[in-house]
């Protein structure tokens, strides 16, 4: 699917935020594409993770998880094409190896390391290739903007593109700017998916503060696109800010500067959900879906998470089928109470058709919709008239390329 009406031109990477260098390498887990990713701060920063909350959890995210605990990381570093999950005390040895190796290296301490990796489930974690990697590659950490694009390319599995995202803004006479990557194409849910997302920025900003901004942020872009339904097992979003922008430190919303980072926050999480969906394994359509005039957002968003994610869907805009009854079902069942005799519905790309008004078809002529929905890029906009809450989430089609795809991913 073309992404240029999703991505930007970028000026601006994580090798350009003050004090951060970063590095992409290709160490021999795959065949010819990058597979390794560093990020290097000079001072330890305050950081803020949520990862998968999947039953079944790779090894680098238990490592991980322990070593944000204190909101305190310096270091990151990633592998793709082996995801280091149910791989028992051989993947749990690999993966501390690999937070030891990059510690050395940088002379930090190793609670100090976030690691992550990506790839195939069940398979035995490559540690003497990551560490000799790692060791190699440490010393190749740069400032310059192509070490971003080589980490961006670094992390990538099924991925047909990188993502990268970036905003920069003023507090008073200090310039910041915030900076990050994206991987994700299949196993996409809300509640994050097989996805992974690093974020560096160097203002300065409390831990608490922190933590919840970005838990907000993720809850309105990541938690809010879905590709295929399936959460994975190595899901992991992190944001680190280093203060070397040297602005005055926000510890609350009313700070000065608070505002402007957590829109510029928003705008950078929700640039990168956006990439991952447009890049949904087999996709052929990225679809914005909105409920408006709910009676809380918490209802919006779970309707639009339920109608996003289903199958029926997602084939028929699939298929540019104006089955447009499958739309109002999901929306039945997303457990949101509502009254389907005051429910408005309208499909369309830039044009919106309203197909339903007060629950029951409009004399819209259906042929005229399924001429819009040949379009790339689609809206569909659930009114409830019932309140004054709204949500918006993002998805795509599901092709018959996804399914051919996943039935042969391993080989």
């Amino acid at each position: 699917m073309d992404n240029k009406a999703i991505q930007t031109e970028l000026n601006d990477t994580i090798s350009g935020v003050k004090g951060f260098s970063c590095w992409g390498a290709h160490i021999g887990i795959k065949s010819k594409r990058r597979d390794l990713g560093m990020i290097h701060s000079e001072q330890p920063c305050h950081a803020s993770a949520v990862f998968t909350r999947n039953q079944v959890v790779a090894e680098p995210v238990i490592v991980s998880r322990r070593h944000t605990a204190d909101g305190l990381v310096q270091a990151v570093v990633v592998n793709s094409g082996n995801a280091n999950a149910c791989t028992g005390e051989q993947g749990r040895q690999g993966a501390e190896a690999m937070a030891t190796a990059m510690a050395e290296e940088l002379d930090i301490a190793r609670e100090l390391v976030v690691v992550s990796s990506t790839g195939v489930i069940g398979q035995r974690f490559p540690t003497d290739i990551v560490v000799e990697g790692i060791r190699v590659n440490a010393r190749k950490l740069s400032h310059k903007k192509a070490a971003s694009h080589f980490l961006a390319n670094s992390i990538l599995t099924t991925d047909t593109f990188p993502k990268e995202s970036a905003r920069r803004f003023s507090i008073g006479e200090r310039e910041v700017l915030l900076a990050g990557v994206a991987k994700g194409s299949g196993m996409i849910h809300p509640d994050m998916g097989t996805m992974l997302s690093f974020m560096a920025c160097d203002i300065a900003i409390s831990r608490p503060l922190l933590d919840s901004t970005f838990k907000e942020a993720v809850d309105r872009s990541f938690n809010m696109i879905s590709v295929d339904g399936d959460t994975s097992t190595n899901d992991m979003a992190l944001v680190m800010c280093n203060g070397m922008a040297g602005n005055i430190e926000i510890r609350m919303e009313q700070d000065p500067g608070y505002a402007e980072f957590r829109a510029a926050l928003f705008g950078v999480t929700e640039d990168l959900a956006k990439l991952i969906v447009s890049d949904g394994e087999g996709a052929t359509k990225f679809v914005e879906y909105r409920v408006i005039n709910a009676p809380d957002e918490a209802g919006a968003r779970r309707m639009v998470r339920t109608i996003s994610d289903s199958s029926l869907v997602k084939t028929a805009i699939f298929g540019q089928d104006p089955n447009w009854g499958r739309i109002l079902a999901a929306a039945g069942r997303s457990g949101v109470e509502f009254d389907q005799s005051k429910v408005d519905l309208s499909v369309g790309a830039d044009d919106l058709f309203q197909v339903a008004r007060n629950g029951k078809p409009t004399s819209q002529d259906l042929e005229q919709v399924r001429a819009v929905m040949h379009q790339q890029h689609l809206r569909v906009v659930v009114n409830l008239n019932a309140g004054d809450a709204e949500a918006t989430g993002w998805g795509c089609d599901l092709s018959t390329g996804y399914v051919k795809f996943n039935s042969h991913y391993t080989t």
